[in-house]
């Protein structure tokens, strides 16, 4: 059985709710914080970071996105395959959501890697709110025009990272108030009870 190898608070949560809505025969393995930087997960994924799939010949499947494609082709319905507009739209709003929306939190998570002095370094998380801001906006244009109660109209692996991208909100100036489409979809999420036992598994707590 593969093993999926998340931490609490990070973008593990995404094919952690993914196993659970799936019902995959995957173990979730929940390190402490601190622990992805240890030998022995590093022998595991070298880059230290979650999430890592790690199957049982022990190949290792890294970054998010690249899981939750192989989680899809290999355990979901085949509704969302790269042959269907969804499954391109899909592919689409992860890719967008992993290399964009959760890289620009590097200067919120990571200001000081940007910077050295103090002004500056405040000067990175300004304009890293501000960034942010643009892509919150551009999410919930999204989900609005798509209905609002599925970010592309139906459910998707695309909602479990966007759930992780709001829940992030939390630890910004930000407010989830300038975005009610998404707050919903939050408040949603948070009732999911796939997304009820990522939580718990994670050591994780709905926030609204």
């Amino acid at each position: 059985m593969p093993t999926l190898y998340t931490m609490p608070g990070t973008c593990s949560l995404s094919p952690n709710i993914a196993v659970a809505w799936l019902d995959a025969p995957v173990e979730v393995h929940t390190m402490a914080y601190g622990d992805h930087k240890k030998d022995d997960y590093l022998a595991i994924n070298p880059k230290g970071k979650v999430p890592a799939l790690q199957f049982e010949d022990g190949d290792v499947l890294t970054e998010a996105s690249a899981i939750l494609g192989w989680l899809g082709a290999t355990y979901g319905s085949g509704n969302f395959g790269l042959d269907t507009k969804i499954g391109r739209k899909e592919a689409e709003a992860l890719s967008y959501m992993t290399s964009e929306v959760h890289a620009a939190y590097g200067g919120h998570f990571g200001a000081q890697n940007f910077a050295e002095t103090e002004a500056a370094i405040e000067e990175v998380k300004r304009k890293t709110y501000e960034k942010l801001a643009g892509h919150y906006e551009r999410l919930e244009h999204v989900l609005s025009v798509n209905g609002g109660e599925w970010y592309l109209g139906q459910r998707s692996f695309a909602d479990t990272f966007l759930y992780v991208l709001m829940r992030w909100i939390d630890q910004t100036p930000l407010s989830y108030d300038d975005y009610p489409a998404l707050k919903e979809h939050m408040a949603r999420m948070e009732g999911d009870g796939g997304v009820q036992v990522a939580l718990k598994r994670q050591n994780m707590k709905p926030i609204l």
